[in-house]
């Protein structure tokens, strides 16, 4: 997708997934600025949202990540990820959510 990613992964519960994403997201930068010419300097939002899976659900999420572009043609990510705060039950402030 162009604005935003969907990743699955499975952490070990030693790994903190604040520094597995300041990894990921320091890595990748350097690696898109370093290997695509563009006018502007590729950089990720300063947030993240995470959503944990059960073991039973992870296919289904592996299919939804494949499918992602036919679902955001419906759904726009920015609804999707208020409708997902919504149903998780947490709480959000949306001045807050984009940056």
């Amino acid at each position: 997708m162009p604005n935003h990613v969907h990743l699955l992964i499975k952490l070990k519960p030693t790994n903190a997934i604040s520094n597995f994403l300041r990894q990921l997201k320091t890595n990748s930068s350097k690696w898109i600025n370093e290997t695509h010419s563009t006018t502007d300097k590729f950089h990720w939002q300063d947030g993240y949202a995470i959503f944990s899976v059960s073991q039973s659900q992870s296919l289904v999420v592996a299919k939804y990540i494949q499918n992602q572009a036919e679902h955001h043609r419906r759904k726009p990510y920015q609804e999707e990820l208020l409708m997902l705060l919504k149903k998780n039950g947490i709480e959000f402030d949306e001045r807050y959510v984009w940056d």
